[in-house]
C-alpha cells in the first residue's frame, strides 16, 4: 500500500504480533506502525520500496488457518479511505492468480535488496545490507523483465507457422 495511517488498523496489527502472527508491510510511503518493538510489535516487519515508478499494489494476502485468502483493493489504511470515501476491496479466488499474486509479485518485493528499506522500531528506514552488491534484486526491474519474457512468448506463439496434413486420397 502507500500509506498506513490508520489507528484502529495499527492496533489491530498490533494485536495480531502479540498473538504471534507474522505479518509483512509493505508500505511505499508513510506508516505509522512501529515494527519491531518487544512485547507488541515484534512480528511485525516493514518494507519500503522506491523504485523507478510510482507504484504500490494494494494486495491483502492472509493465510488464515493455513487457508489462503487474497484480496485487491483501492484503498491505503488511511481514516480518509476507509470512513469518508468509497473503496473497494474483492477476493481474488483463481487459484493460479492466488499463486502470482503470493509468489511472482509479493514474493519477489519481499526478496529485494537493491530497493528496499527496512523500518526500525525508531521509525527510521534503513538499506538492506546487500542493496550494492552485484546481482542484489530489484523487484520493479525484476517484474519487468518477466513481462517483456511473457510478452515475447506470447507474440512468438501467434507467428509460429502452423503445420497442417492431409491424408491422400
Amino acid at each position: 500500500m502507500n500509506a498506513l495511517v490508520d489507528r484502529k488498523m495499527i492496533q489491530l496489527l498490533y494485536q495480531a504480533s502479540q498473538a504471534g502472527v507474522r505479518v509483512d508491510l509493505l508500505v511505499r510511503g508513510i506508516c505509522c506502525l512501529r515494527p519491531g518493538i518487544p512485547g507488541i510489535s515484534d512480528h511485525i516487519r516493514v518494507i519500503s520500496i522506491v523504485g523507478r515508478f510510482l507504484e504500490h499494489s494494494r494486495v491483502f494476502y492472509f493465510r488464515n488457518g493455513g487457508r489462503e485468502e487474497v484480496y485487491l483493493g483501492s484503498a491505503d489504511l488511511m481514516p480518509r479511505n476507509l470512513n469518508r470515501r468509497v473503496e473497494a476491496d474483492f477476493p481474488v479466488q483463481d487459484k493460479d492468480l492466488i499463486r502470482v499474486l503470493r509468489d511472482e509479485i509479493l514474493g519477489t518485493y519481499l526478496k529485494d535488496k537493491a530497493k528496499a528499506r527496512h523500518m526500525n522500531s525508531e521509525g527510521k528506514y534503513v538499506r538492506d545490507p546487500d542493496f550494492q552488491k552485484k546481482g542484489a534484486l530489484n523487484s520493479q526491474e525484476a517484474l519487468i523483465e518477466r513481462a517483456i519474457k511473457r510478452q515475447k512468448l506470447t507474440q512468438a506463439s501467434r507467428t509460429k507457422p502452423t503445420v497442417s496434413a492431409t491424408a491422400p486420397n
